[in-house]
């Protein structure tokens, strides 16, 4: 039996492990960007991994599993982008699954039975071995509980729930393995020939000296480089690749309503709280008082100064017990604060403790007897604290100090330890129930004295009245029914509203800039037309929106009519560039020297020294990877034609290059580069695959 809920102990440590550390993680890098609700639709297919289909039940089961591994680590309250966070984790699982399983049985990678034991109870287990088989209250490592594992789990009949989960958990493994072998294949197909450390090395090593003139593009105005449909065109032509659009994105223009608390909502509010000042003068339970009577339920606490809310922190220090301050308004609620109590507590206490658990001792009763055992031996004289401490504390970190727990100041302990202690004196033996079990502490030293206060505070949420909520409403329903697509701008002009807009909106979004709980509208966004106006009203925290969709940029390439606007700047830029061109080229026609080249323009000579092709920065500008990379192609003194860079266009003359010496150890700059080159395949394999495994996304219309 101890065998079996030692496994059960752990099951929860296990489905974690399957779920944080899932198969594929370490290449499905992503950036997570958002997602929205669940459990939507059941019978939809979510989407596709080539021909295997990702079904949405199975999609919210990895959910769930992920969210569940967020309340075991602490999180009880699961916000929209908590949820949007899981949701692109468990896509990025599934999609990364499918995608390598797929891959992997095309090379025939397999792990043995060997391989899988060695993973588990070998010299070297696996990471997340480790992580499952870890004592917390220890920190260290158990080998032994992973065989006891095993032999329960061979006692158990095959529709045993934590069979099942063993076998997840050992799948996961043997999966994680050979996408590690996958990745080595991959790795082992980088080679990097002699040849290429030469090239590497000199790219490093070898310095240019050079000098330029330069015409800056901010030296013609933006009005007098007018775009013509080629040069957008030209552009766009030479830039495509960068237009490639991964996945669907919409942009929106809306209006929005507030239906925030008005003045009058504040004054019922405030007039709420002043009805409740006599009782909270009178009252001589002020903690009972709070539960009853606030909204936040807070406890009673010793607090010092800079601790308070900022609204009251000055004056309650200059205050006598029994004040009262408010109602005052502070974090969107009316507050009534009154200084209970005040006195002087040490600024940092050194103190010692022995733990006793109650699963160790058997009990919790159990516990707190032997604790009381303790500390009357130690009062007797008949037991040394620290070997105590060693012997019996189930906090082995500070055991093996003697029980020692340093110098801390209040709050780096839990409530009821931190009272125990600053409210004790030097020399004090106390015994302090926590969560975490029962101590015995001793009261080593205190240092410092600081003023504390103990403040009750009732408050009362500032909330939007019916009255306003159906005002603002109705302004919106108006305003709907009014437009059509082809007057949304007009309309709202004329009411005298605001238009905002949204851009590359992604189809998982749960939230858009200043909007947040979206995913209704997002929902919409993704299923409307373009030009569409939004079909209802949608209501987003105190706001009410109508929406239009006014861009839909699809899958792939992006046309020249969705990116112009965008490339607009650039554009714009290479239009200058070209008439600086003209200039130079005009101005260097029969000239040697660069010198003579910018004495026609009318710009000076700009000397540079030391110049290396690996980092192609010209001192006090920024990186210019065409000037610099024709420098190097430069013959000593021969005069440039004019190159378009970043701030504007050159022209270069090389003095004289410095070659390094000879390289000596072409093995180690082999590896460096490797190594580089390893780190952007690992980085872009998982896309790579993706695109060619043909992914298809229909979570958009979907959650």
């Amino acid at each position: 039996m101890a065998i079996m809920g030692y496994l059960r102990d752990r099951m929860g440590k296990i489905v974690a492990g399957v779920i944080g550390l899932s198969l594929f993680a370490f290449i499905a890098t992503e950036a997570v960007r958002s997602g929205g609700s669940f459990f939507k639709e059941d019978n939809n297919e979510l989407g596709s991994v080539g021909d295997e289909k990702i079904p949405l039940d199975k999609f919210n089961a990895a959910v769930e599993q992920n969210l569940a591994q967020f309340r075991q680590s602490g999180q009880t309250h699961v916000t929209s982008q908590i949820t949007a966070y899981v949701q692109e984790s468990a896509w990025n699982q599934l999609v990364s699954k499918a995608i390598f399983t797929k891959e992997v049985e095309k090379v025939g990678l397999a792990v043995g039975g060997d391989e899988t034991q060695n993973m588990l109870t070998g010299p070297n287990p696996n990471p997340r071995v480790v992580q499952a088989f870890t004592d917390p209250s220890t920190g260290k490592f158990d080998p032994a509980a992973i065989t006891n594992a095993q032999n329960a789990i061979k006692s158990m009949k095959d529709d045993d729930p934590q069979r099942a989960k063993w076998n997840e958990f050992v799948t996961d493994l043997i999966d994680g393995k050979k996408a590690e072998k996958y990745l080595a294949l991959v790795s082992n197909g980088i080679y990097i020939n002699s040849l290429d450390a030469k090239d590497g090395y000199e790219a490093k090593n070898k310095l240019a000296n050079f000098k330029y003139a330069l015409l800056e593009y901010a030296s013609i105005p933006d009005a007098k480089a007018t775009p013509t449909d080629a040069d957008y065109s030209s552009y766009y032509d030479e830039h495509k690749n960068e237009f490639k659009n991964p996945q669907e994105l919409r942009a929106i223009s809306y209006v929005s309503f507030n239906a925030a608390p008005s003045k009058a909502d504040s004054a019922v509010v405030e007039t709420q709280m002043n009805k409740l000042l006599p009782d909270f003068i009178k009252s001589t339970d002020d903690s009972l008082f709070v539960q009853i009577n606030s909204e936040t339920k807070a406890p009673l606490t010793w607090q010092a100064k800079g601790q308070l809310d900022p609204k009251i922190d000055s004056i309650m220090f200059k205050q006598i017990p029994g004040f009262i301050y408010g109602p005052y308004l502070s974090a969107g609620a009316y507050k009534l604060s009154k200084l209970v109590a005040t006195r002087t507590f040490p600024d940092s206490v050194k103190a010692r403790h022995i733990l006793i658990t109650a699963a160790e001792a058997g009990g919790p009763d159990k516990a707190m007897a032997r604790a009381d055992s303790l500390r009357k031996l130690i009062e007797s004289g008949k037991g040394n604290f620290a070997a105590l401490a060693q012997t019996f504390s189930a906090d082995k970190v500070s055991a093996a100090k003697g029980g020692d727990l340093g110098t801390f100041g209040r709050g780096a302990m839990v409530q009821s330890f931190d009272d125990a202690v600053f409210s004790g004196k030097k020399g004090d033996l106390k015994v302090v129930t926590t969560q975490f079990g029962v101590h015995v502490i001793e009261i080593e030293d205190q240092k410092g004295s600081s003023k504390v206060v103990k403040v009750a505070t009732v408050d009362k949420p500032l909330t939007a009245s019916t009255t306003t909520q159906s005002a603002a409403y109705s302004k919106a329903q108006t305003f709907l029914a009014s437009i059509n697509k082809d007057n949304f701008d007009a309309e709202a002009t004329k009411e005298g509203l605001k238009i905002q807009k949204a851009d590359d909106i992604q189809g998982t979004a749960a939230a858009l800039p200043g909007l947040f709980e979206a995913r209704e509208l997002v929902r919409w966004v993704f299923k409307a037309k373009q030009g569409e106006i939004s079909d209802q009203v949608f209501t987003l925290g105190d706001q009410y929106v109508v929406a239009h969709l006014t861009t839909v940029k699809p899958k792939g390439i992006l046309s020249l009519d969705l990116v112009k606007d965008k490339i607009k700047p650039e554009v714009i830029k290479q239009v200058k560039g070209k008439m600086l061109s003209d200039k130079f080229a005009a101005a260097a026609n029969g000239a040697t020297s660069v010198d003579q080249v910018a004495q026609k323009v009318g710009v000076k000579v700009v000397p540079v020294q030391n110049i290396v092709f690996a980092n192609p920065v010209i001192p006090g500008s920024s990186a210019e990877y065409k000037p610099i990379g024709t420098v190097f192609g430069l013959a000593v003194n021969k005069l440039s034609k004019p190159i378009a860079g970043q701030q504007g266009v050159y022209v270069l003359q090389v003095d004289g290059f410095i070659n390094p010496a000879p390289l000596t150890n072409a093995v180690r700059e082999k590896e460096q580069m490797a190594s580089a080159l390893l780190q952007r395949i690992e980085g872009s394999l998982f896309d790579a695959l993706k695109d060619k495994d043909n992914v298809k996304d229909n979570r958009a219309k979907i959650l």
